[in-house]
């Protein structure tokens, strides 16, 4: 995706569910990989009822592909000859798949196509498909010179892990080595593909030397303090442009971009990089979190607090829904999909390393939405607020701005938000104008 905040990828996006495995080697993970693919693979085959089959192929290699090079052949009844073959055409961007069905299969398959073929997938349950490039073969389903009863009436796709294909196109195939299986005519995982990350999540490289504060833009705010600090920069950060909540994912797509991987988005709390595609509300999806809780002053996602970028992030469905709506406080049990959250009855503890992020959009939200905005927002040193429009607790946002300090990445993030909805978060550009005001 480039950086145009309102570019739509073609693709369908996943859809992770919790589907129990046919054979169950491995489970569906949903984080693109950080370690690039040897070269296109086939990720996922359907052989179903009637027509409905397609064969998608991913490409994971870090950069797009041309597919001039590469071809599909059908080997039928254990031939050891191809009864049909496919040259294949355009350009696969990297982390896209390239899906062939056959014109008669159903619209579900239809709708994530990319090309159509009724010779080569038209394939029964005991066939081989040898994916090549330039004549030589780079992967493979089924086996070539034996028909096998293994691939009839099923769906299979690639195991997370598997980063190459199976050139071998005459070994013996088990499915449960590499593949997991759904019952015929499940569709819901074709036209994207998720794999595995590596063990350690890369850590951010941010530009050591961010763009300094606009000349000017805090001027009116000099030698202020307390409250009429806080009534100024309300001024000065008022009547930004407001997304509509739809047009949030787009924007997160941008100011959370992985700066190691910009296929990704960084997740809230869990730091964890993953695929920008897997925006959605299925389990291994990301979703907008709101920082200030949406019910603290039932402002929802309408335009202006319920779609404003500085507080909004991407965070991973389950993690999001366990934080719910609670404030800000320290203590509670371990959550599970999240280290170092805690969690309360009514309070949620972020991990170390996002403390103080938290603290500085909460600042920014107090200060932004005051008496004559659609929702008065304000701090206070409570938990379970309820719907009031208060979050806290205030004593702890300040410790936690003090102990996690302003990162270069935030002050990226920054300027990218300025870029799309054109005002700053003051308490990134000057970390003491929160103690100055509360």
């Amino acid at each position: 995706m480039d950086n145009s905040l309102w570019n739509k990828s073609a693709k369908a996006l996943l859809s992770v569910g919790l589907v129990a495995s046919l054979w169950g080697p491995a489970s569906q993970t949903t984080v693109q990989a950080a370690a690039p693919a040897s070269d296109l693979f086939i990720s996922e085959y359907i052989e179903g009822s009637s027509f409905n089959k397609a064969i998608e192929i991913y490409n994971g290699t870090g950069a797009s592909v041309e597919l001039n090079p590469y071809s599909v052949s059908l080997y039928t009844n254990g031939s050891t000859y191809a009864q049909s073959e496919m040259a294949l055409s355009g350009t696969v961007a990297n982390g896209d798949t390239v899906v062939i069905y056959h014109s008669g299969a159903d619209s579900a398959i239809q709708g994530k196509g990319d090309l159509q073929n009724n010779s080569v997938v038209n394939f029964n349950g005991d066939d081989a498909l040898v994916l090549e490039k330039s004549g030589s073969p780079i992967d493979s389903i089924g086996q070539v010179g034996s028909r096998i009863e293994n691939m009839k009436d099923v769906t299979l796709v690639r195991n997370p892990d598997i980063l190459s294909g199976d050139s071998a196109v005459n070994d013996a195939f088990d499915p449960s080595a590499e593949w997991t299986a759904y019952p015929a005519d499940t569709f819901t995982y074709l036209g994207s593909h998720a794999v595995e990350e590596t063990d350690e999540t890369p850590t951010p490289t941010p530009d050591p030397d961010p763009t300094p504060v606009p000349s000017g833009y805090y001027e009116t705010a000099a030698g202020l303090q307390g409250s009429a600090l806080k009534a100024e920069l309300h001024e000065i950060i008022d009547n930004h442009t407001q997304l509509s909540y739809s047009q949030v994912w787009d924007a997160l797509k941008i100011t959370d971009e992985d700066p190691n991987n910009p296929n990704n988005v960084l997740l809230l709390y869990t730091g964890e990089s993953r695929s920008k595609s897997l925006n959605g509300g299925n389990v291994g999806d990301w979703n907008r979190e709101h920082v200030w809780a949406k019910s603290h002053g039932s402002f929802g996602t309408a335009m202006g607090a319920g779609t404003d970028i500085h507080h909004l992030r991407p965070t991973d469905v389950q993690v999001n829904g366990l934080r719910g709506n609670l404030d800000f406080d320290y203590g509670g049990s371990a959550v599970n999909g999240c280290d170092g959250c805690l969690r309360t009855a009514t309070s949620w503890e972020p991990p170390d390393e996002v403390k103080g992020d938290v603290a500085r959009m909460l600042f920014y939200m107090a200060v932004r939405y005051e008496s004559g905005d659609a929702v008065d927002l304000e701090l206070n040193d409570l938990v379970n607020n309820g719907s009031t429009p208060y979050h806290g607790k205030i004593s702890v946002l300040l410790e936690w701005h003090e102990q996690d300090p302003v990162s270069a990445w935030e002050q990226q993030r920054n300027e990218k938000i300025e870029d799309i909805q054109g005002n700053r978060n003051p308490f990134v550009d000057y970390p003491e104008w929160a103690e100055s005001i509360w």
